[in-house]
């Protein structure tokens, strides 16, 4: 129970990438961390995958001085996800305080609209590579990137290496 009174927020909305939110969420529980899962309004989201979950709390019910990191899964939900001010909110205030803060595959949009990508090392899906670069990230196509606090991935295959480099920054703690 390496992560014993660690708490991690995960945002949902429609569509999500089903591995992408419930690998991280369940090896995150393994390791005894304490998950939340905030939405849009919803209650019950559907994954790209048809996999639903059920959410905890609404994005506007929290506060990101609650948590000790934020995981932002892929999919289609992403797109929805940035376009909440209090979503872009929590980013950014996690970001600032040095708190891990891990996205994955489409996920990426959600730290471009939130404007902390420039200078940084991140990698995403593909189709986005253009996007990234374009909000100032350094782009590499690696299956894990960690710059600082951020930790990114490309898709649901690199999801061992995220979740490996996730626990060890949790494990650390906010990073300055």
């Amino acid at each position: 129970m390496t992560l014993a009174g660690k708490k991690v927020l995960f945002f949902a909305g429609p569509l999500y990438e089903d591995l992408e939110l419930w690998y991280p969420k369940i090896r995150l529980e393994e390791e005894g961390a304490e998950t939340t899962v905030a939405g849009l309004g919803e209650k019950i989201y559907q994954g790209k995958r048809g996999y639903p979950v059920t959410v905890d709390t609404n994005v506007d019910q929290v506060h990101a001085e609650e948590f000790d990191g934020l995981v932002i899964p892929g999919g289609f939900a992403p797109d929805q996800l940035r376009r909440s001010e209090k979503v872009l909110q929590i980013t950014r205030e996690l970001y600032q305080t040095g708190k891990p803060l891990a996205f994955i595959c489409h996920a990426g949009w959600v730290p471009i609209s939130a404007r902390i990508l420039t200078g940084k090392r991140a990698t995403s899906v593909r189709a986005i590579k253009d996007d990234m670069e374009n909000a100032g990230a350094l782009w590499e196509d690696s299956p894990v990137v960690v710059d600082g606090n951020l930790i990114s991935s490309r898709t649901p295959a690199d999801l061992p290496q995220f979740c490996r480099a996730l626990i060890a920054a949790l494990r650390q703690g906010p990073r300055d």
